[in-house]
Formats: structure tokens, sequence, C-alpha cells
């Protein structure tokens, strides 16, 4: 499981033209999921994530977990993580697990997140053509790979 995490100090998503989920400071997340992702990648990557000090404290020193500074988080499901660009200039997605794999996992690591957080996240709608919109704050963006761990 992969996921790209941006500090934002504002993201929304969009599905034909409506507004499905807005968040104002806090976390949007990325999520990639491969076949071979289970419950314990789930757990690692949500208890990084809620936990990873990437906020600027009052010294301006970034310190501060998204669960310190109290901000939101926005969770939209991205195969395209899993994009393999080593053969040719077609990205392949072989990696990238189907709908029902996937969907399970990316909904529980909504809802483990939205536990470790203590309140709901807001979400995107799988598999839908949806208009992220983002502003990074830094810009500050992290790639953690459950199976690397790095």
């Amino acid at each position: 499981m992969r996921i790209l995490i941006q500090r934002v100090s504002e993201a929304s998503v969009q599905i034909e033209g409506k507004t499905k989920s807005e968040i104002d400071k806090g976390l949007l997340i990325f999520v990639g999921i491969e076949n071979e992702d289970s419950e314990d990648d789930i757990e690692y990557l949500a208890k990084k994530s809620v936990n990873l000090r990437i906020f600027d404290d009052e010294n301006g020193v970034m310190n501060r977990s998204i669960l310190d500074s109290g901000g939101d988080i926005l969770v939209i499901s991205q195969f395209t993580l899993h994009a393999s660009t080593k053969k040719g200039n077609r990205p392949s997605y072989i990696k990238a697990a189907k709908p029902d794999v996937s969907v399970p996992l990316y909904e529980n690591f909504c809802n483990v997140l939205s536990q470790k957080l203590d309140k709901k996240v807001k979400t995107g709608e799988f598999g839908a053509d949806m208009k992220v919109k983002l502003v990074n704050d830094g810009p500050v963006t992290i790639l953690i790979d459950s199976k690397n761990k790095e």
C-alpha cells in the first residue's frame, strides 16, 4: 500500500461538478492499494499518518502531528500510485488491486484513520472521475510505502 501525504491549507474533491468533500488545514492523503496489501499495511500507514510530525510548532519547526494541530484529513483513492514506468512510456498498473480487493481495504483504511484521528475523515468516491483541488502548505509532500517502510 502506498500513500502520498500532502500538508494542505485547504483541499476539496468534486465529482460531476459537485463538491463531495472539503477540508481546511490538514492532510490530503492519496491511497494506492495492491493485491498483497492487508490489515497490517492499513494499521501501519494509518498510525504513521496521524503521528507524522509535519505541522509547525510555535517556533516554526515541523514538530506537531495532525493530532496535535487539530486538522482534518481528506482521503482519495489513486491506483496510479502503483504505476510502473520501467518499460516504455505508457505506465502499467498491473500491481494496482482491482476493486473487489481495493474497495474494502480503502474503506477500512478510512475507518481506521477516523478512529485514530477521533473524528470522521472526508473522502472522495472510489472509482469516480474526481477533480481534486488543493493548496499544498509548505510545500510538504511525503510518499510512504508500507512494503518499504521508508
